[in-house]
């Protein structure tokens, strides 16, 4: 099958983050026997007691060198969806673009790689390939955190593999960094009431000095060059505020004030002297502070072999860096792994997200190099 069939079947299934990626994985799984890998499963509960799977599966022996690929199959919701006759988990082909959420980020991507390990059978493996398809990304790289804690399969391929390919969406071009994430969430506490009255108390008032000193650290992140990188583009730590006290009432006292605070730091950038800051002030203004996600960023040396490799099979003369984060933020401590995969990030979590049938072929093609070089004989 090519990849367009492969990635028709992946995008049909509604895998979205917030319910259980069971059937898609059983899907995965199925496919991969049927393409002679041998699997494994790594499953858990999320916070809502959903069961999450990932899938891990070798194809060829089990021997030094090697490839690594490594994917999600959780995708973003898709409630605002664009088209009235073909639904979001509906794919459909419409001139050169196959339509429906997860088709550019990353089923497209994931499409490819079944393609291209199809071409070959597996007598011609001298040396393994191993696919990774994890839960969760989407909200936490959740899915890639148990299959590093917990895959038998994944510890084997640590050791072993020459590269690892993070196959998120980058056109095609090979991206050696990335950013990091932080994530803060700060609540303010009050007593709703009517606001005539004497009684309760307004939770926003214990958030207005706070978001006060986030706007200065805000500007000072913006302008200081000390949390600058322009290696990156915006080459700053994007200093994002939110707040909501989710009053929907002009004469009601709010009875509880949420902020969040996100960055997004570089590799080699320290910011714990920032979140200190943060905790020090949500302290002083008498409110809670709970950092919920935090997230690494990933770097490999822009000349290391893995990511010249790469970019000779990508007819390319350098890599880059983006701003968004990836898997790799847990996978990188393989230290030989780069991101690279069809599709163009502008086109994911969109409401009528898309990826090119040329991509689609393309990623096929490139996997298939890959292969050829780190597994076949």
């Amino acid at each position: 099958m090519d990849s367009l069939h492969f990635a028709r079947e992946l995008v049909a299934f509604a895998s979205v983050s917030r319910v259980s990626n069971a059937a898609v994985s059983d899907h995965v799984e199925n496919v991969l026997r049927s393409l002679n890998f041998d699997t494994e499963r790594v499953e858990y509960a999320d916070a809502a007691g959903l069961t999450k799977v990932n899938v891990v599966g070798r194809k060829g022996p089990s021997a030094p060198g090697g490839l690594a690929y490594f994917c999600h199959t959780d995708v973003v919701p898709a409630d605002d969806w664009h088209d009235d006759e073909h639904g979001p988990f509906d794919p459909f082909v419409r001139g050169d673009r196959l339509y429906g959420r997860g088709s550019c980020d990353m089923k497209g991507s994931l499409a490819a790689m079944l393609a291209a390990a199809e071409s070959y059978d597996a007598a011609a493996f001298d040396r393994p390939l191993y696919v990774v398809a994890t839960a969760d990304e989407e909200v936490g790289f959740i899915g890639a955190q148990h299959v590093a804690a917990r895959s038998e399969l994944y510890r084997e391929l640590k050791d072993r593999v020459e590269v690892g390919i993070i196959g998120e969406p980058t056109s095609l071009q090979v991206v050696h960094a990335h950013k990091g994430s932080c994530a803060m969430r700060i609540v303010s506490k009050g007593e709703a009431a009517h606001s005539s009255s004497a009684a309760g108390r307004n939770a926003n008032l214990g958030m207005i000095p706070f978001l006060s000193e986030m706007r200065a650290i805000h500007d000072e992140t913006e302008s200081n060059a000390a949390w600058r990188d322009t290696r990156f583009d915006p080459p700053t730590l994007s200093w994002n505020i939110g707040i909501n006290d989710h009053n929907h009432a002009i004469n009601v006292k709010a009875g509880r004030s949420v902020c969040t605070v996100y960055m997004r730091p570089m590799p080699g950038m320290d910011v714990e002297s920032l979140v200190r800051r943060v905790q020090r002030t949500a302290a002083e203004c008498g409110i809670e502070c709970d950092i919920f996600f935090e997230a690494k960023p990933f770097y490999v040396e822009p000349q290391h072999p893995a990511v010249r490799a790469m970019l000779e099979l990508t007819g390319s003369d350098r890599a880059r860096t983006v701003c968004y984060g990836t898997d790799a933020a847990v996978f990188s401590e393989l230290g030989r792994v780069v991101v690279c995969g069809p599709g163009d990030i502008a086109q994911a979590h969109t409401r009528d997200e898309w990826i090119s049938l040329d991509q689609l072929d393309r990623g096929t093609a490139l996997y298939r190099r890959a292969i050829e070089k780190w597994c076949v004989r």
